[in-house]
């Protein structure tokens, strides 16, 4: 596996990560703890050094099953986890300040069985706490050996820029994909700038650019994309034409369609590092192997083009989730 650098600090990290959040949370029964650790070891031993993780995941049990699998190889991977939720529920609201940030690294450190976070993200933008509070208490993390790095997920242009200025921000977390670009616009630009590195979630639309879902797919209880207005019956159907298109994409280079997905973000910048979850070792294998797809100039030159004549239907989120964003 490739290996990226998230950040001017040089945090070296897997071409692609592994988010680990559908191993425990949003996407339906847990999986099978033993299950799940094997998974996570799987992917370190194909190449895998990133895992992702956070405190709302659970809460907390993901971190825990996290920090079990990868104990025994803690030296030779990079954790990421999260901080910024009320108790650690999302539905709770926010909570940012600095007594919950250091308190929620104790805890984490504690479930993740380490002595540091490698790499230490607010959840999302708290309005409640100016955004160089959070960044200064991070800050005093890494100054006492607890945190290494500090990343924002979700955060507007004028938050990431303020932040960077009181602590070097190494990764910002959003979602991107063939599916949603509106990162290209503004935020991209001013990582590159800044030297922030871009981790992508959801690189394959929830599963939607894999062509496994389409408007008779019934999600089962727990499984959050039933609640997500991108994954109505009618938003599905309309959105077929982003699935054909890169179908068709991935049969002219005789992949499958998320190895295109992903390697079309790996071709976006050298410094992004998609994060794709997967319950399956045989996805995990699949998405893997995205690393190895090489798409040329003139291919990116046609899925541009390809991609401008499709317009995408459904917001990401329901509103009230949808105001958590670019704070």
């Amino acid at each position: 596996m490739q290996q990226r650098v998230l950040g001017r600090d040089g945090l070296e990290v897997s071409a692609i990560g592994l988010g680990c959040m559908g191993l425990s949370f949003a996407y339906g029964p847990a999986t099978d703890r033993r299950d799940a650790i094997g998974l996570i070891r799987a992917a370190h031993e194909r190449g895998v050094t990133f895992f992702d993780t956070a405190e709302a995941y659970g809460p907390g049990i993901n971190e825990e099953l996290v920090g079990e699998a990868l104990e025994p190889i803690r030296d030779r991977v990079v954790i990421a986890t999260k901080f910024g939720f009320r108790n650690g529920v999302p539905s709770e609201g926010l909570d940012s300040r600095p007594e919950r940030i250091r308190e929620v690294a104790e805890a984490a450190l504690k479930r993740l069985r380490t002595d540091r976070i490698d790499l230490f993200y607010q959840h999302r933008v708290d309005p409640n706490v100016p955004i160089e509070e959070v960044a200064g208490t991070v800050k005093e993390l890494i100054q006492a050996g607890k945190v290494l790095h500090f990343g924002l997920s979700e955060a507007s242009a004028d938050s990431i820029r303020r932040a960077h200025a009181v602590q070097p921000v190494a990764a910002l977390q959003s979602e991107y994909s063939m599916w949603w670009r509106e990162p290209e616009a503004e935020i991209l630009p001013l990582l590159d700038e800044l030297g922030i590195g871009f981790v992508p979630f959801s690189p394959l639309g929830r599963g939607f650019l894999t062509g496994k879902i389409d408007a008779n797919t019934t999600f089962g209880a727990g499984d959050f994309r039933s609640t997500l207005p991108r994954f109505s019956p009618e938003a599905v159907k309309a959105n077929q034409a982003v699935v054909d298109l890169v179908r068709e994409l991935a049969q002219a280079k005789g992949v499958t369609p998320a190895q295109t997905a992903l390697a079309w973000l790996l071709a976006q910048r050298p410094w992004i590092v998609p994060i794709p979850g997967t319950t399956k070792l045989e996805r995990l294998e699949e998405n893997l192997g995205a690393a190895r797809v090489e798409l040329d100039t003139a291919d990116l030159a046609r899925i541009d083009q390809a991609l401008a004549t499709v317009e995408v239907v459904g917001d990401r989120y329901p509103a009230a989730t949808q105001r958590l964003i670019n704070r």
